[in-house]
């Protein structure tokens, strides 16, 4: 039986390797016309980051912490974490990495957000759906480096795309859980007050989930930062670059530094992000 088994093996590989390559004969265009695309948009905002001063930089993200939190420990951390990262020798791949997390979030916050809310309104769907992501996150994610590599070559667009594919599942499932846990009877308020399903949907359900759709985003924007050294194998820059260097190189000092200024990104967006606990309890009042 088990002979029997091995020797009529179900010839998967071969499948995908041939549909991979049917898209790279027949669709060779539209991947070169998106890379170039995508990748032109991705630069061009780096590029716009790094011609602005890091000093004036650091104050424009110190700022947006001020605006969106009136916290001055945030505007402080965020101050003498960037300084560090400057001091070290990192901010030009502090950028990169950035432009690649902020890309990568808002491409899985206007596609995963948007699904997350019809799989909660259609049962179906969300069953459909969650096979597909719970295979997404546990194939590993040298994985996705393979087929973005042949289709779109090297650099920030096959990093970007395995980091979203790697990442959307997070706000997919937590925007999911958030519209679908709102309280019957509070639905059933917006309904007695003649309330449309497009009212329902913007002034009852978003607002009562949005702490949880809040959650998936930091979620996703850590799960990006998580592929940032993967993302380097196939020629992403950013802090990911240093890091396989000093992993090559057994160069202590080096992956310990650039390590150090992954954390601190990754602490950073994690507080600009999270949602204001006065906020919420403004809202309750």
């Amino acid at each position: 039986m088990l002979d029997w088994l091995t020797d009529n093996k179900i010839p998967l590989g071969r499948w995908i390797a041939d549909g991979v390559d049917w898209m790279l004969t027949h669709m060779a265009w539209l991947f070169d016309a998106f890379s170039e695309g995508l990748g032109a948009a991705i630069e061009g905002f780096i590029d716009a980051m790094l011609w602005v001063p890091p000093l004036v930089l650091v104050a424009v993200f110190a700022g947006i912490g001020w605006y969106l939190h009136r916290s001055f420990k945030l505007v402080a951390l965020i101050v003498l974490a960037l300084l560090l990262v400057i001091n070290l020798g990192y901010w030009e791949e502090t950028v990169y990495t950035l432009g690649l997390v902020v890309f990568a979030t808002v491409f899985c916050i206007v596609i995963g957000v948007p699904t997350g809310i019809a799989a909660a309104h259609r049962p179906w769907l969300y069953s459909a759906l969650r096979p597909v992501l719970d295979l997404m996150q546990t194939i590993p994610t040298f994985v996705y480096l393979i087929p973005t590599m042949i289709m779109f070559g090297l650099g920030l667009v096959p990093g970007l795309i395995s980091t979203v594919i790697f990442s959307i599942p997070a706000p997919i499932r937590l925007t999911y859980l958030g519209v679908s846990g709102v309280p019957t009877a509070l639905r059933e308020a917006g309904e007695a007050f003649g309330a449309t399903h497009r009212q329902l949907l913007w002034k009852v359900e978003l607002p009562h989930a949005m702490p949880t759709i809040m959650a998936g985003v930091t979620q996703c924007i850590m799960l990006s930062l998580s592929m940032v050294v993967i993302a380097a194998m196939v020629g992403a820059p950013g802090l990911g670059i240093p890091v396989l260097r000093a992993l090559n190189t057994v160069n202590i000092a080096q992956g310990f530094e650039a390590g150090l200024a992954i954390v601190i990104v990754a602490i950073l967006l994690d507080r600009v992000c999270k949602q204001p606990e006065g906020g919420r309890n403004k809202d309750r009042k």
